[in-house]
């Protein structure tokens, strides 16, 4: 077929990224501009998206649609996309459970054909190459290929079952993120007995520890509004296949006393665990 028509829900920083490299082989990316922010009209500019002014306009100019947001909007998104009746492919790329994923599939089919999406990795700037993993019809994630064919998005089909890419980006989130939030805390609670120096030596005697990166924790903060959802829909799914959820609903628990450090590029370490420390 021609190059398709892709829609973009929304341009935030991955997916403003992660659109721009579907335009190189695309006949062009949409998005809708209704009711968003000057950062995302800004994102959306600088990645040379092409604006609409209606939900319904982007849905109907669009042979696919990939759906990029936070996870506690997936379901409520896919299912205005679904009031349009929409008939293209669908790519469901947000961090949710397999079983939401299954849900929103259900929302959307027979007029549309759903894959399920899950992005690992930074967006695709600066050098940064993430991995795009799929699983749904072979036709659909074949079309959904050859879109990012020669960009700095890598793909890879992980099968034909929903859920498949779903739960592999939970797996890797649920060790990946919570390691993350546990650093922070043991870091906490080292640095109120004024021993956090002492922690950072032990840790750095193992270049792969979390530990040895208390830097780190100021990104954690920043994207506590985001990790927090996400660490709970990996709870969900860890529950679903009967193992505990409770370390990671605690992780996301933790998380949400960093709500108030959104997008915080300026945070100081001091500053991320004087907030984690109060309730």
């Amino acid at each position: 077929m021609d190059q398709p028509t892709v829609g973009i829900l929304h341009p935030g920083s991955m997916g403003a990224a992660i659109a721009a490299c579907a335009a190189r082989n695309s006949a062009g990316v949409l998005w809708c501009s209704q009711g968003r922010s000057p950062a995302s009209v800004a994102r959306a500019e600088q990645a040379g998206l092409t604006p609409v002014s209606t939900l319904h306009e982007l849905v109907d100019r669009s042979n696919i649609i990939i759906s990029l947001c936070p996870p506690a909007a997936a379901e409520d998104l896919a299912r205005e996309v679904a009031g349009h009746a929409f008939t293209g492919t669908y790519v469901e790329a947000n961090a949710i459970s397999p079983e939401r994923a299954e849900r929103i599939a259900s929302l959307l089919r027979p007029t549309a054909t759903v894959v399920d999406g899950a992005v690992v990795g930074s967006p695709p700037v600066r050098g940064k190459t993430p991995a795009l993993y799929l699983s749904g019809p072979t036709e659909a994630t074949t079309t959904v290929e050859a879109v990012f064919t020669g960009t700095a998005v890598r793909t890879k089909v992980l099968g034909t079952k929903t859920g498949q890419a779903s739960a592999l980006k939970l797996s890797y989130t649920a060790f990946q993120k919570a390691s993350r939030v546990l650093a922070s805390l043991a870091t906490g609670m080292a640095r109120q007995y004024d021993v956090d120096q002492e922690l950072l030596e032990v840790a750095a005697r193992r270049s792969t520890s979390y530990l040895a990166e208390p830097e780190y924790t100021t990104k954690v903060a920043a994207r506590a509004w985001r990790w927090g959802p996400e660490l709970d829909e990996a709870a969900d799914t860890l529950a679903a296949v009967g193992l505990p959820p409770e370390m990671l609903r605690a992780a996301a628990s933790t998380l949400a006393r960093w709500h108030d450090a959104k997008d915080d590029g300026s945070l100081t370490l001091t500053d991320a665990l004087d907030r984690l420390a109060q309730p």
